[in-house]
Parts: C-alpha cells; sequence; structure tokens
C-alpha cells in the first residue's frame, strides 16, 4: 500500500509525458502545413494573411477561419494545390472549398483551417463565343454570369437559363442547378452545358460532356461541389433579344394564382420568364412596386386597395425585337385574356433585356447604399409537389407567416420534364413542382420581427410542417447538419450519392462547408 502515491505520481508523469508528445506531434504536424504549400510550383499564389474574407459569405451567418486562400492564376494551380493535399493523404486535415462570389448562405464555400481557392482569380483562354447553328460560349468556372450576358451581347446571343441575380459565378450557380422564371421551359442552368473541365478531389483534371466522362458530368451538375471543382464550362446559347415587355398583376385568391401559373408553363410560346411572388399584410397597392411599371388603366389602379389581404403576384416577360412589337402585343392580349386575376391590377414595362435581366442588381445597390446588403440572410428555399402546394400555402401563408417586411417570397411553377435525372440534384417526384423561396434579410442585433431569431423560428415552423404533413418537399440550396438528414434528402439515391464521392474524392477533401462528409483522419506517422 505504501508504493500507492508512488504508482499514481508515475502514472499522472507518464500521461503528461505522453499527451505532450501526442500534441507536439499534432501541432508539428499541422505547423508543416503551410511551409509544404509555400513549396508549391503556381502561377498564382497562396496567401496566409489576408484569409478573413473568406470566412464570411452572403448568409452572414457561419464564420470558418480557413488555413489559406489560393488566388489561382491556372487550372493547374488548383490541380497542383488539391493533388498535393490529395498524396498527404489522411495525415492532414487540409480540405479545400471553392469559393466564387462568396454568395453561398450556410458557409458552403468555406473550409475551417483549409484551403479556400478564389475562383474569380483563375485566368486561362479567354471567354470564347462560338457562332453556328448550335452556339454556345466557353468560360471559367469563376466567370460571372453578367460578364457572359455582356460578352454574348456582342454576337447577339445569349444563355437561356438564368438565376434572378447575375452577380454569381458559373461554377457557383452550376454546383446547385441555377433556377429562375426561363426554368419551366429551359430547365435549370445545369439543363443548358454541353461540357465540363473538372478537377476532382484527387488533383485530376478531366474534361467531361454527355459522351466523355458522362458519370462525372452528371455527379458534378447540382453536386454541391463534392465531386469536382468547376474550372471551365460550355454553356449553350440562343439568339438574344432586344427588348422586354415585363409584365404584374395581382390575385386575391391563391388557387386561381396557381391555376393560371399552371396553364401558363404548359401553353406553347405564352410567355419567356414565368414567377410570382407573396405580398403578406401589405396597406395599399404594393410597397415596392417599380416606379417604371405603369397601370393599364390608371384610375382603376389608383382605387384598388389591399386592406391587409394576402396577395399574390403574378410576374411575366415576353421577349422580342421592335420589328415585331405589334405581333407580340397581341400575342400578351390574348394569353392575358385568358387569365383570370384583377383586371385594374394589370401593370406594364417595357425594357431593354440586359436591364431585365439584371433587375436584382439595382437592388443590391440601393441597399450596399443603406447599409442593408451585408446582414444576416436566412433563406429559406424549397422545391414542393403540385399535389401539395395548396396545403403548403394555406398553412405558410395563412398562418405560420404574418407579413412579408423581412424579404420577397417567390413562388412559381417548374417543369420536371426540363430536368435530368442522371445529376446529382434532388427534386419532387412529380411533372409539375413548385420553386418556393423566403428570401429574408435580418436587422442586426433586434430582437424584433425582423430580428435572426424570429426569422430562424418561422423557417424550423415551416420545415416542421412540410415534414410532419409528408409533403415530399425537398430544399434547394439544401443545408443539413447530420448524414441522417442528409440521407433522408437524397433518399434512394443517397447510395449513387456516396459511391461517386468514394470514386471521385475518397478522401472528402472538397467542399467541407456543406457538411455532407468528414475527412477522415489518421494522426500516425
Amino acid at each position: 500500500m505504501r508504493y500507492a502515491p508512488l504508482n499514481k505520481l508515475f502514472l499522472r508523469t507518464f500521461m503528461i509525458l505522453f499527451l505532450t508528445c501526442v500534441t507536439v506531434r499534432i501541432n508539428l504536424c499541422f505547423s508543416s502545413i503551410p511551409s509544404s504549400l509555400k513549396t508549391l510550383d503556381l502561377n498564382g499564389h497562396f496567401d496566409f494573411d489576408e484569409v478573413q474574407h473568406a470566412a464570411r459569405d452572403f448568409g452572414n451567418r457561419y464564420q470558418f477561419l480557413p488555413l489559406a486562400v489560393l488566388h489561382p492564376k491556372s487550372v493547374s494551380d488548383i490541380a497542383t494545390t488539391v493533388k498535393h493535399i490529395w498524396q498527404m493523404g489522411p495525415r492532414s486535415e487540409l480540405t479545400v472549398a471553392a469559393r466564387g462570389h462568396g454568395h453561398s448562405l450556410q458557409g458552403q464555400a468555406q473550409a475551417q483551417q483549409g484551403v479556400v481557392i478564389n475562383m474569380e482569380s483563375l485566368q486561362g483562354p479567354k471567354m470564347h463565343v462560338h457562332t453556328g447553328n448550335f452556339p454556345y460560349v466557353d468560360v471559367s468556372g469563376g466567370e460571372l454570369w453578367i460578364n457572359i450576358l455582356h460578352e454574348s451581347l456582342k454576337y447577339g446571343l445569349a444563355p437561356k437559363s438564368w438565376t434572378d441575380y447575375l452577380h454569381l459565378t458559373v461554377g457557383g450557380t452550376l454546383s446547385n442547378a441555377g433556377i429562375s422564371g426561363q426554368a419551366f421551359r429551359h430547365g435549370p442552368q445545369i439543363s443548358n452545358v454541353y461540357q465540363l473541365e473538372v478537377v476532382t478531389g484527387k488533383g485530376e483534371v478531366v474534361t467531361c460532356s454527355e459522351n466523355q466522362n458522362s458519370d462525372l458530368f452528371y455527379s458534378v451538375l447540382g453536386g454541391l461541389g463534392q465531386f469536382g471543382i468547376i474550372t471551365r464550362v460550355r454553356i449553350s446559347l440562343e439568339a438574344a433579344p432586344e427588348m422586354v415587355k415585363w409584365i404584374r398583376v395581382l390575385y386575391t385568391d391563391f388557387t386561381t394564382f396557381a391555376r393560371d401559373q399552371e396553364k401558363l408553363i404548359s401553353a406553347e410560346n405564352a410567355f419567356d420568364y414565368i414567377e410570382g411572388f407573396v405580398i403578406i399584410n401589405r396597406t395599399g397597392l404594393l410597397n415596392n412596386w417599380r416606379s417604371s411599371f405603369n397601370p393599364q388603366d390608371p384610375v382603376q389602379a389608383s382605387q384598388f386597395k389591399s386592406d391587409g389581404r394576402t396577395l399574390f403576384c403574378l410576374e411575366l416577360a415576353k421577349y422580342f425585337n421592335p420589328e415585331d412589337v405589334e405581333v407580340v402585343n397581341q400575342d400578351i392580349r390574348n394569353s392575358l385574356s385568358q387569365l383570370n386575376y384583377i383586371s385594374s391590377t394589370l401593370f406594364l414595362s417595357e425594357v431593354p433585356y440586359i436591364e431585365f435581366l439584371d433587375r436584382v442588381h439595382l437592388s443590391e445597390i440601393k441597399l450596399r447604399s443603406k447599409g442593408l446588403w451585408e446582414v444576416p440572410h436566412p433563406w429559406l428555399n424549397l422545391l414542393i409537389p403540385k399535389s401539395r402546394i395548396h396545403s403548403f400555402a394555406e398553412e405558410v401563408f395563412g398562418n405560420i407567416l404574418t407579413d412579408t417586411s423581412n424579404g420577397p417570397i417567390l413562388i412559381y411553377p417548374i417543369n420536371k420534364s426540363k430536368w435530368d435525372n442522371r445529376t446529382s440534384v434532388v427534386i419532387p417526384d412529380e411533372d409539375i413542382f413548385y420553386l418556393v423561396a423566403f428570401l429574408s434579410s435580418a436587422v442586426p442585433s433586434s430582437t424584433g420581427t425582423d430580428g435572426l431569431d424570429h426569422i430562424l423560428t418561422q423557417n424550423k415552423k415551416i420545415l416542421e410542417f412540410c415534414e410532419v404533413g409528408s409533403l415530399g418537399v425537398k430544399q434547394y440550396l439544401p443545408h443539413y447538419t447530420t448524414e441522417e438528414e442528409w440521407q433522408a434528402h437524397f433518399g434512394p439515391r443517397w447510395e449513387v450519392f456516396v459511391q461517386r464521392k468514394s470514386t471521385y474524392d475518397p478522401l472528402a477533401i472538397l467542399a467541407p462547408g456543406q457538411r455532407i462528409f468528414q475527412k477522415e483522419m489518421s494522426y500516425a506517422q
């Protein structure tokens, strides 16, 4: 018994020495990482000091500080970096996130103590527009859609499918889907891509298309960055119009509103763009109605009062060239005559094509000037089967939400036939489904209805209603924190997703901010 204190002392000393050795070993391993990156032969460069900007995004809710930011000048810079980390194996904690314009919402383009690649630094072959019977444009994965629009318009051409906001990178939107009011006709942006150049999680540079390395091609499209970094894209183009007839009409009845939307997306050549949005508990006509819109009947419009009712706005666009204006006007009259909107709320505007597509940028400029752009954005985007959209609308717009002062709520139907089921995107299993987007902005430090906590609580109630009611809803720009939730999101396609991950990024190096896969680490030397 007298040896017990000595035994305890020996054991305590041994444990301290052991833990010290482990800590030193781990620290040596981690501290050697920057120096190993510094040895890489690159055209661009790493930044190990100015990395704070890569720990923020548009969502403004998560901040994961990276170890380094790569500013690549070539695709080989990206491939060299990823291959180096791949060759380090599981003894390294390094992961890699491709960051475009930083418009992710939940830290998806961030990498805690990893490497963030600034895709907008990527140089290489210049954007090149190919004309002919099947026109297309070759662009860098870090190129902004607005720049593609400007360049392709020089040739009288433009991409077919868009997002509502154009100051996003090609690689960013194609990693999700890319949806806007043209999707009912042309499908999402991922349905309008001919070819990709991709850097896999092994550092391999692979060109892929429908006919070449097709499994990787479809894996990456809508793949949330899990299978490769998009470095070059070939995008389908079409003849671009000069002008747009831009129309908005109002409804007080959701059933009528939805029926008209579904009628329009099934019609041939009725409109080129169809979206809708919800206005809850607003007085007067519309607080944010663009001044450039003119009511068809100013007298009747001035007499219309919403009186706090929930209104549903149908937004339409018809593309045209000036020489065809009479024919287009007649087509619009014919199409509108088949709809059942409130007749006194027909508002029209005629704007250049580029102004219509870049419309959200005007709002950004205004919000930035007021310091209201870089605030938390707890957005929630859902894809809802047509068969359940009425139940959803009744509960969410009738009970859960009391107003829409925190940001727009978009709602519009999409044709499933325009989506390719070989891509990684998960959508509802019905011929028509709706995108419903709650695009909220939270006022920092507010504890009221415009505060972050209140908006997050509303989002949670909406998701709980969808789950309890078994509505078959899928998240767009999905965000989950557990493997079980991701497995439920992908459903029967989870096994394929996992298999693709093990094929193209077996160490789970890429896109850690999505929180789908955890990099397995071993500290054995």
